[in-house]
């Protein structure tokens, strides 16, 4: 089969772009009978194949076929002997048949292997703050934590009213004069303090990027990278394999 038929083929999968299509054939998986008969983990090796992808690509093109059995050789029927039975004793009105116990399936345990844990979860990276910064950062998450959620005039009178913030207004809006029993407006106390303000929670300063040239204008000490919203496939895992090389936190793989 050619190439490029093999790439229209694989596309026809369900999760398998054109990307991901071109990265298998450039790894040496240019047959479906090599897809086949590798195993999950080879596959992952792949860019841009995780275990999920590669679990269902097994699935949709099957198992590998294998060769053809042997026939096994007809069994001669052995010679019946003549054996005399013991005639088995009628059973009495009172005798009931002993009901046998069901064995129920034992649950087997799935056990975690190391090797699988280490390689599911890597430590984040964390940034280098000093004690005043990290002190303001548990001010702001406190203050956080007593802040109301800030609801429009009457979002609970009206269906067509969103739960969203809209600032009071009219001469007689009763929210807008401060009254009693009524929601609270948002104000500048409810604010978090200035030294940390735009900080992520983790206490780095988010940059937003949309190429791998991007990241060498980054400081990974202070500075963690955002990846842009219409930044493709492809794209994205050059950032990540260039971050990974630079030391640099990514806010979302």
């Amino acid at each position: 089969m050619a190439k490029e038929d093999f790439i229209k083929k694989l596309t026809s999968l369900k999760g398998i772009g054109q990307s991901k299509a071109e990265a298998l054939v450039e790894e040496g998986y240019d047959t479906i009978d090599k897809i086949q008969s590798a195993s999950i983990e080879e596959l992952t090796t792949v860019k841009g194949i995780s275990e999920t992808v590669a679990q269902s690509l097994k699935d949709q093109l099957g198992k590998k076929p294998q060769g053809k059995q042997k026939k096994e050789e007809p069994v001669k029927k052995q010679e019946k002997k003549s054996e005399v039975k013991p005639k088995e004793k009628p059973l009495k009105q009172t005798d009931k048949p002993k009901k046998e116990p069901v064995k129920q399936p034992q649950k087997v345990k799935k056990t975690v292997t190391e090797k699988t844990k280490k390689e599911s979860y890597e430590v984040k990276l964390k940034p280098k703050l000093t004690d005043d910064v990290k002190k303001h950062l548990t001010i702001r998450k406190d203050i956080k934590k007593r802040t109301p959620e800030f609801l429009r005039e009457e979002w609970f009178r009206y269906k067509r009213i969103p739960k969203n913030w809209r600032r009071p207004d009219g001469i007689t809006s009763k929210m807008r004069r401060n009254y009693k029993y009524r929601p609270s407006k948002v104000r500048v106390g409810f604010r978090g303090p200035k030294k940390v303000r735009g900080l992520h929670s983790s206490g780095f300063e988010e940059i937003l990027i949309y190429r791998p040239s991007d990241l060498e204008n980054i400081n990974p000490k202070t500075q963690a990278a955002r990846i842009g919203g219409s930044v493709g496939t492809k794209k994205r895992l050059e950032i990540e394999k260039k971050a990974k090389e630079l030391d640099i936190r990514l806010l979302n793989k």
